[in-house]
């Protein structure tokens, strides 16, 4: 093959797949352009996080901060669906990897996007307060349009097994302390606690923000669009997975399902009958 040909062919195959995330050939690994032997020992995982997703490196208060909304989903326990699938998985006989890609699948609109959804709600606010609205009038015109057209949960409120989910506050708190020190501006935390607030209003009683509404908090001020919320907290969650998943596969267990055997599920089909044309069967 002629120096032409090996040219024309690299290049159509470098045109395959194009990326600009990372650089690879032999004894080469670059993100971003940074060397990977740079980055190791020197940059934390929540960085290098945000340096694929962002494609520059984050400052250091940014990347603790990013580090802190990561923590703090890693777990809710095998009552969460995510979680206990990846544990009656592992009692399937399954790899560690395919435990973990069973909870994971299940994360989507009703189970671990809640974030993304008041991400997106809080960005609308957002929207309204640069074109001049002020904050209370920005939340209660889009409550209006969602309790009038789009109903069911505020998402980021609320919570099914808490009275007040002990996460959020904690995560407001450290919000509003670097919001102090200038790394963040403060404005999502604003508008979560003018939405809690004015849902209190109408309901006439509280319903306290959830890990969901407090971390889009966090991931709002950070910069992040609402998809990668949802992304990032399935890196989060994975966490805990992972956890559930190796113990339950150190643990004795086979087929272990969602209901202990006495607690047998209710049937509500038709009742015993006969098939048709032994109806008057001898029984």
């Amino acid at each position: 093959m002629s120096g032409v040909e090996k040219q024309t062919g690299r290049a159509r195959g470098e045109e395959w797949w194009q990326t600009g995330i990372i650089e690879m050939s032999p004894g080469v690994i670059r993100l971003r352009g940074y060397e990977i032997q740079d980055l190791i020992g020197r940059v934390s995982f929540p960085a290098v996080i945000w340096l694929m997703l962002r494609g520059e490196l984050p400052s250091e208060d940014e990347a603790a901060l990013l580090g802190i909304a990561l923590g703090a989903a890693v777990d809710h326990g095998p009552q969460a669906p995510s979680i206990a699938i990846a544990r009656m998985a592992a009692t399937c006989g399954v790899g560690i990897n395919s435990a973990m890609a069973s909870a994971i699948n299940v994360l989507g609109d009703v189970h671990g996007g809640a974030g993304e959804q008041a991400l997106s709600f809080y960005g609308d606010i957002a929207v309204a307060l640069d074109g001049g609205m002020a904050l209370n009038e920005a939340v209660s015109t889009r409550l209006d349009r969602f309790f009038g057209q789009e109903k069911g949960y505020v998402p980021g409120l609320g919570h099914r097994f808490h009275p007040v989910d002990p996460r959020a506050p904690r995560l407001l708190e450290l919000v509003r302390d670097f919001a102090a020190r200038g790394v963040v501006n403060g404005r999502f935390a604003d508008i979560a606690e003018a939405v809690e607030a004015d849902v209190a209003r109408r309901k006439g009683k509280k319903i306290p923000l959830n890990i969901d509404g407090a971390t889009a908090v966090i991931y709002g001020e950070l910069g992040f669009p609402p998809p990668l919320t949802r992304g990032l907290f399935v890196l989060s969650r994975s966490v805990g997975i992972l956890a559930h998943a190796w113990e339950q596969s150190q643990q004795s267990e086979r087929n272990k399902g969602p209901l202990p055997r006495e607690w047998l599920w209710a049937y509500s089909g038709p009742p015993a009958r006969p098939l048709p044309g032994d109806e008057g069967a001898d029984n």
